[in-house]
């Protein structure tokens, strides 16, 4: 069976689009519930095709979807599949999307630029999404882009949990990679325990626009274990460059906690190459054989995103289960 039936017969039915099936196969295992067995597959042409082997009537629908690489074919699958559940007369339409596209596109910086975090939102609803469960927003903003709940979940205690546990007995100091992160590291510091905040403060030459001339750390790293924060990891430049600096500055250990594993290239011969000890990320991407370095470990996020669904389909808490950060 691909559904679970509460007493008020409200049933529980979770879809996965192609983008990291096993992702949603980890959450089906939580719940105890399979994936609904599902058509899906391009045509020659590109265009895609989504029917359900089982009827979704009266559900309480979940589709999970990774946006991973080719970001726009799975938006586009999200969106289909959302329709196809409409359609069948799904009863509620939640779209998990453990990492949210085009999330760092949202304003304008100049005139004649979209917002395209906007733009998703839109998409979703006009498609028949009823509600929107996220982890770790790149700006908590985007939550009112969406005319309707969303979940929006923190990866966290997921993390800090992990290094509290390695690095535990050694010197320990939180450090945000530039200054527009420095409210998400003070949340860091506050939940292992209050230790210390520093930052790399961005120095510009006026007669130079857009490129920073020099770099300095603000905050106590000297001997310490420094533990970068950030949403996400693209590239790798920003935190390569970052944990140079922190060993110049008399850092012990450089480690990162990211939520999301972009790796775009050339990410995976950077980090290869820096002196970052060891980086920490979570699975709400899927992160293929070839980038999985060593120094990479990769923790669940299947748990957290399992709650939150069981939360929703019980009309729960979601705010309270996870600490009612927003």
């Amino acid at each position: 069976m691909g559904s679970i039936v509460a007493e008020n017969r409200k049933s529980l039915m979770l879809f996965s689009g192609r983008g990291f099936p096993e992702l949603a196969d980890e959450i089906g295992a939580a719940l105890g519930v399979a994936p609904t067995p599902t058509d899906a597959y391009d045509f020659a042409n590109g265009e895609i095709f989504v029917r359900y082997r089982e009827s979704v009537r009266g559900s309480d629908a979940f589709v999970v979807q990774s946006i991973s690489q080719g970001v726009n074919k799975w938006v586009m699958e999200t969106l289909i599949m959302i329709d196809a559940l409409k359609r069948g007369s799904a009863k509620r339409i939640t779209v998990v999307l453990p990492f949210y596209p085009y999330s760092r596109q949202d304003k304008k910086h100049r005139g004649r630029e979209p917002i395209s975090a906007r733009l998703v939102a839109d998409l979703l609803k006009t498609a028949g999404a009823n509600r929107i469960l996220t982890v770790d927003l790149h700006t908590a903003q985007i939550q009112g882009f969406f005319d309707g709940p969303v979940d929006h979940l923190f990866a966290m205690d997921t993390l800090a949990g992990y290094v509290e546990r390695k690095y535990a007995g050694r010197p320990l100091s939180v450090v945000a990679p530039d200054s527009g992160r420095v409210r998400v590291a003070e949340r860091w510091t506050d939940r292992l325990g209050g230790c210390p905040l520093a930052f790399i403060h961005k120095t510009r030459d006026p007669m130079k626009p857009n490129q920073v001339v020099a770099n300095r750390v603000v905050g106590d790293v000297e001997g310490r274990v420094c533990l970068i924060v950030d949403d996400m990891i693209d590239t790798g430049g920003t935190i390569t460059r970052a944990s140079d600096i922190l060993y110049d500055s008399g850092a012990a250990d450089v480690v990162v906690a990211s939520t999301h594993a972009l790796l775009s290239d050339p990410a995976t011969e950077k980090l290869k190459n820096s002196r970052i000890s060891e980086l920490v990320v979570t699975n709400t991407l899927p992160l293929p054989a070839e980038k999985r370095l060593d120094k990479i470990t990769v923790l669940s996020i299947a748990p957290l995103l399992a709650r939150a669904i069981r939360e929703v389909f019980d009309d729960g808490s979601v705010t309270t289960l996870f600490g009612g950060l927003s």
